[in-house]
């Protein structure tokens, strides 16, 4: 099937690149032309080094082609066939559109590489010129012309118009409707065209079409309110439909084939309209190679991911860019993802956008949770669909979503700060579900292998997620010290502190001792704040009184917070928390120093009231057998939690804490979605030429 095109292939010799990007108008009924060009095979780029070598060999090519392009309209010329192929596409039979899509697909490539290109090196309505730029009259005619005549003949005809309107340039109207005819065949390409195996490649090119096409925001300056492509992008009367696609692509996690166009039994392309779109995906979903990996970092897994399956990596991609941009609008791809529904459910309330099969995308979700897109989409759904938090709350395996995300935040040095935190807001948002909370301490766990600070025959899932929150907080102490994250982490743990149940005697003790922490610090920096201005007490001289005093109050939110969570639990759960219950008696002193600031007292006065009636019990049972040992103190403890009375405490009210997205939430999703677009897409771009994404994330 045509020439090979190889990473090392010298372009610029090519002569049919350098007839399309030459002086020549080259008419798109020509078909000799175009047979001849579109008939290569291409080895495409699997990193940034392939695409700056591919790059390298296109650049003069793409030069020739912007100084002439304006004058031969041959780039629409090429978007024109493209148009054609596409739509002959779906009268064909898999037999006889073989060659054609392998020749779309070139069509698509070459598209892309000179968007591409004028994106790094120009302006957005430069791009939109040379879809709209048409051939002058000389070079329309000596083209008509050229049709008819002997190839000698043909190149004198050429030869004499390019020299009469080589200083003549045409001013283009940039109207944008070839464009946004180009847009909606992107998407009939994307929604109506089946998923096959000699198919996979263009699907996969569309979507990498419209991601180049949507990157003019990080080498623009403007805002994408005031662009084009941006304004036709959103105004596409598909949403549904495309969004429905995308999410299908991500949820059945078709793997790349091993050929780019194999051959495929006949049978046409033609599908109707109301048909299910799950009935267009013909593979069979093939999670094996990322299962095996599972317990691997969000790195090494983003690699397999994009490797194995880059259609569901790139579509995943892109809804996150449809999704987030444009939120202050509406924005019809951000509605319908809120709004699309289980396949497996009849709807009774509320308009439905699509249906899918809600398993599949939780499944698959649950299999790449610990990369940082897929983590973005869960937030997404979570947060926004109301019908998929309710899907999921439902699940009875929660642990298959929850663990992978307890793993990125136990690796979370390994991990950046912005997935560390959509981690910690995802479980948040779980744990606003009362359900939720119990079910987490009815989930046993045996061996957890990555948990490696202790030995831990068994524990509940509730258990681990709370010595993994206690962690993430000490981690941001020592190392980010971010008051949001601090915010989150107990926010998520004063939710479950109401349920906490059956604590393994190793969370009691770390519970504790995040108190203790904290308190030593506390007095630490109370300490130092009474020492007088010239003491020697001030080391850090970059840290002045103001910040100090800022800092020990956010301490003392904290502390406070630690507190209510431990009362929360004995007001609640105490005859179920016996192992807490025994660390509070065994570490009683750590409250002395706050018993009397006015910040806590209030809180302390219960726990000192349970720790006093324990205590006494235990006295009388001593004096009775004298020392007791660790399960004798249990058994008193237990004895004594089904006499207590809960009555005895001060009343707080219940700790309910509910995630509110900030304002202009845009400000810190976009940078995001850009940066995981750069790092782990199949579409490399000039980080050079990169403008608009902030440098705390850039690629």
């Amino acid at each position: 099937m045509g020439i090979n095109v190889s990473r090392t292939a010298d372009l610029g010799s090519n002569q049919w690149l350098q007839r399309f990007v030459g002086r020549q108008h080259i008419a798109h009924d020509d078909e000799a032309f175009w047979n001849a060009l579109l008939n290569y095979n291409i080895v495409l780029p699997e990193n940034s080094q392939d695409q700056l070598n591919l790059d390298s060999r296109l650049e003069a090519l793409c030069q020739s082609f912007i100084g002439n392009n304006l004058k031969t309209g041959n780039f629409g010329s090429l978007v024109t066939v493209f148009l054609e192929k596409t739509s002959e596409l779906l009268s064909l039979s898999d037999q006889e559109s073989n060659m054609h899509v392998w020749q779309t697909f070139n069509a698509l490539f070459i598209i892309r590489s000179l968007v591409k290109y004028i994106n790094e090196t120009g302006s957005e309505f430069q791009l939109l010129q040379h879809f709209e730029a048409m051939p002058n009259t000389e070079l329309l005619q000596a083209a008509l012309e050229q049709q008819q005549q002997t190839p000698a003949e043909s190149a004198t005809i050429a030869m004499e118009a390019t020299e009469q309107s080589a200083a003549a340039a045409v001013p283009v109207i940039v109207d944008g409707s070839k464009f946004e005819t180009f847009i909606d065949a992107l998407v009939n390409l994307i929604v109506v065209i089946p998923v096959k195996e000699f198919t996979y490649h263009l699907h996969l090119e569309a979507v990498n079409m419209l991601i180049t096409l949507l990157s003019v925001h990080l080498f623009a300056q403007q805002p994408t309110d005031k662009s084009i492509v941006f304004r036709t992008v959103f105004k596409c009367q598909h949403a549904n439909v495309l969004m429905s696609a995308l999410l299908h692509f991500v949820s059945r996690m078709v793997e790349v084939p091993h050929t780019m166009f194999g051959s495929s039994s006949a049978g046409s392309f033609v599908f109707g309209i109301a048909e299910s779109l799950l009935s267009i995906f013909t593979f069979r979903k093939q999670p094996d190679v990322l299962k095996a990996g599972q317990a691997a970092g969000g790195g090494e897994l983003s690699q397999r991911f994009r490797t194995h399956y880059p259609l569901a990596n790139q579509s995943l991609l892109l809804i996150l860019i449809l999704t987030n941009h444009c939120t202050a609008q509406d924005n019809a791809y951000r509605t319908s993802l809120f709004s699309c529904a289980d396949s497996k459910d009849s709807p009774k309330q509320g308009a439905v956008s699509f249906q899918i099969d809600f398993s599949a995308v939780y499944e698959t979700l649950c299999t790449i949770v610990t990369i940082d897109q897929a983590t973005l989409l869960l937030y997404l759904l979570l947060h926004r669909n109301e019908r998929f938090y309710r899907f999921v709350m439902q699940q009875q395996d929660l642990e298959q979503l929850v663990i992978p995300i307890l793993q990125t935040l136990y690796n979370a040095p390994d991990s950046n700060s912005h997935h560390i935190y959509m981690s910690l807001i995802v479980l948040l948002i779980l744990s606003e579900d009362e359900g939720f909370n119990k079910n987490m301490h009815t989930i046993m766990l045996k061996n957890i292998t990555w948990y490696t600070e202790r030995t831990i025959s068994e524990i509940s899932l509730g258990g681990i997620l709370i010595l993994i929150v206690i962690r993430t907080i000490q981690y941001n102490m020592l190392k980010m010290r971010d008051k949001y994250l601090h915010t989150n982490c107990l926010a998520a743990l004063a939710n479950m502190s109401g349920h906490f149940r059956a604590l393994h005697p190793y969370v009691a003790q770390r519970l504790v001792s995040l108190f203790e922490t904290l308190a030593r610090k506390h007095t630490r920096l109370d300490a130092q704040l009474k020492e007088p201005a010239d003491s020697a007490v001030f080391v850090n001289v970059s840290t002045t009184p103001e910040d100090m005093l800022q800092d020990l109050s956010v301490l003392e939110e904290v502390l406070r917070m630690v507190l209510e969570i431990l009362n929360s639990c004995l007001t609640n759960q105490l005859v179920y928390c016996p192992n807490l219950v025994y660390t509070l008696l065994y570490k009683r002193s750590v409250f002395e120093g706050f018993r009397s600031h006015h910040a806590f007292q209030d809180v302390i006065q219960n726990i000192d009231m349970v720790v006093g009636f324990f205590s006494s019990r235990l006295q009388r049972v001593q004096e009775q057998r004298g020392e007791l040992g660790v399960n004798e103190v249990l058994e008193v403890i237990s004895k004594g939690a089904s006499q207590w009375s809960s009555d005895r405490l001060r009343k707080f009210p219940d700790l309910k804490f509910k995630y509110v997205e900030e304002d202009a939430p845009e400000e810190f999703f976009i940078p995001y979605v850009w940066t995981l677009v750069c790092k782990y897409g199949c579409v490399h771009f000039s980080s050079e030429s990169i403008k608009s994404v902030t440098t705390d994330v850039a690629c």
